[in-house]
């Protein structure tokens, strides 16, 4: 999930630098190239499985993200990685710098899995969509006409309450929800010094809505955009109240499913991570802690998916081609109008220091920090990640982004 605005701070131009002496990137070549082609073709085409394992000498997009990635590594991530897929090249590209693993020194590989925070949110936002398509609610609708029955409602005396509060407004954080996990007793328990006591403690949604419901609103509704992830700890209610079942078994059945999202989970309250995988790393204060292992329900809706570089290209690729919206939906959920031209409907435009315009999300949670970002067409996609959650110069992880796509 994340803590801090989704959209890094907007950069300039970055030029060229030369590889730092120590980081040399990594393009891979071998036989797990040949499986991310699959997973490039099947993002490109929509089909809903695996293509045939690519030859090979297929053409590759060039290599563009590495000295941002060497950046990224130099800023004190101790890796990070990027697949990149476009149209009229049929096998992706993955760059890497500095390691997965601070004691063996392995590298990160294409097929990792990581904890990839708040881009939970987009694929949640997407049922959420599909859910007004269908007529089985609107996004004017009060977030309290569609809870379930054991659910708080409202906080006591003037604390927030949700049946002022509507569906829209909790998709684009124009609500006015307080962060739960802003809260100050349990920041204290999932960061900083608390987090090696408290990283396996189990959370309801029920719970952390409590939470929020009893700080009063920073916002009345409508009035402002306020990033929250109490907005999207709710619409996972909402998901289960309308359908009947919770919001990712939703997820898993009109969105993993259909587009072949093999690699990604929702892991309730399993701190493993899947095989195979590296290691997350958080920083408390001059230390850097290990934090692989850890009871995910602390984000919930709101942050809780694990994922894959691929994965992520694949399902962006699918949702940006219109895959899984209808034409009106897919409006809606580019529509910026409500916050300014921050955010959307649980997506988001970043204009770039060359003119184009990318749309996507970003996430983080405990060690780990990934972004995906692409055209409005899907056909040209990023997915970069590193392995810590603090990233001390914004800028540069829009320098993926940039050198990407601004590259001549």
């Amino acid at each position: 999930m994340t803590m801090r605005s989704p959209r890094p701070a907007a950069a300039g131009a970055f030029p060229p630098a030369p590889s730092p002496a120590g980081h040399r990137g990594t393009t891979v070549r071998t036989g797990a190239l040949a499986a991310l082609a699959a997973l490039a073709l099947t993002a490109c085409t929509g089909q809903t499985h695996y293509a045939p394992i690519l030859p090979l000498e297929l053409e590759r997009p060039p290599a563009t993200t590495g000295h941002a990635l060497h950046r990224l590594v130099d800023d004190g991530a101790p890796g990070a990685a990027s697949l990149i897929t476009r149209v009229g090249f049929p096998a992706p590209r993955f760059s890497t710098a500095g390691v997965a693993d601070l004691r063996s020194g392995r590298k990160m590989g294409p097929l990792d899995h990581f904890r990839a925070g708040s881009l939970t949110k987009t694929l949640v936002a997407t049922v959420i969509l599909q859910l007004v398509a269908e007529g089985k609610l609107t996004l004017h609708d009060t977030a309290a006409a569609h809870l379930p029955p054991d659910v708080p409602a409202t906080g006591e005396g003037d604390r927030s309450d949700l049946r002022k509060v509507t569906i829209r407004q909790l998709l684009d954080h124009t609500s006015g929800l307080f962060n739960y996990t802003a809260d100050p007793r349990l920041s204290k328990q999932l960061y900083g010094k608390g987090f090696g006591a408290h990283r396996y403690d189990s959370h309801t949604p029920a719970e952390l809505l409590r939470i929020a419901l009893s700080h009063p609103p920073v916002a009345a509704p409508g009035t402002r955009y306020a990033y929250s992830n109490t907005n999207y700890l709710v619409l996972g209610l909402v998901i289960k109240a309308v359908t009947g079942h919770p919001y990712a078994t939703e997820i898993r059945r009109r969105i993993l499913f259909p587009a072949g999202l093999d690699h990604t989970s929702f892991p309730g309250t399993d701190p493993a991570l899947p095989m195979p995988h590296g290691r997350a790393y958080s920083r408390i204060g001059d230390r850097r802690v290990d934090a692989t292992s850890l009871d995910p329900s602390r984000a919930g809706a709101a942050g809780e998916m694990v994922t894959t570089l691929g994965d992520l290209n694949r399902f962006f690729s699918a949702l940006l081609g219109g895959k899984f919206l209808a034409p009106r939906q897919m409006a809606q959920i580019r529509n910026e109008k409500g916050t300014g031209g921050t955010y959307g409907l649980g997506l988001y435009a970043t204009e770039l220091p060359c003119g184009v315009t990318v749309w996507g999300h970003s996430g983080d949670i405990n060690g780990s920090f990934a972004q995906t970002a692409g055209t409005a067409d899907g056909r040209h996609l990023v997915s970069y990640r590193v392995n810590t959650d603090i990233l001390p110069d914004r800028a540069h992880a829009t320098a993926v982004l940039t050198a990407e796509f601004c590259a001549p």
